[in-house]
């Protein structure tokens, strides 16, 4: 059995755990209480129950980047930077308006601070050894 340090293993398990936590908004896609637990959202309207399926949708995606970044090391800066973002703007919109502030679950909040942090800590840390090893973050154009 190949050892990993244990740097690498305690790495390994926050981006697992965060992309199968970020995932679990698809519950939305097969039960629509879901959306009641994790948004407060209860009887909607059938846009709003789509956007938010798709939102789900495209949470699901999110998380399986984060988990697929566990285990594949160039992965990781491109889904550690796409959930900083995505989690970061969300937060922005809820909690910039008083209106809907309130309704956003305490957990929610916390998990998507903690996962900014984190991520934006091993998005920082996968650039430096990329720039380390003289790695471009673009390809070079051939010609």
């Amino acid at each position: 059995m190949i050892r990993t340090p244990r740097g690498e293993q305690l790495l390994r398990t926050l981006l697992l755990v965060t992309g199968v936590v970020t995932a679990t908004p698809a519950l939305a896609l097969v039960n629509a209480y879901a959306l009641e637990w994790t948004y407060g959202v209860t009887d909607p309207d059938s846009m709003t129950l789509a956007l938010l399926q798709h939102r789900g949708m495209l949470q699901l995606l999110l998380g399986a980047a984060l988990v697929w970044a566990a285990f594949f090391r160039p992965g990781r800066l491109a889904a550690a930077a796409a959930a900083v973002v995505g989690k970061a703007t969300f937060l922005l919109l809820i909690l910039s308006d008083p209106s809907i502030r309130s309704d956003l679950a305490l957990f929610s909040t916390a998990f998507d601070l903690f996962c900014i942090v984190t991520l934006s800590v091993v998005a920082v840390r996968e650039l430096r050894a990329l720039r380390a090893r003289r790695i471009p973050l673009v390809p070079q154009s051939i010609g």
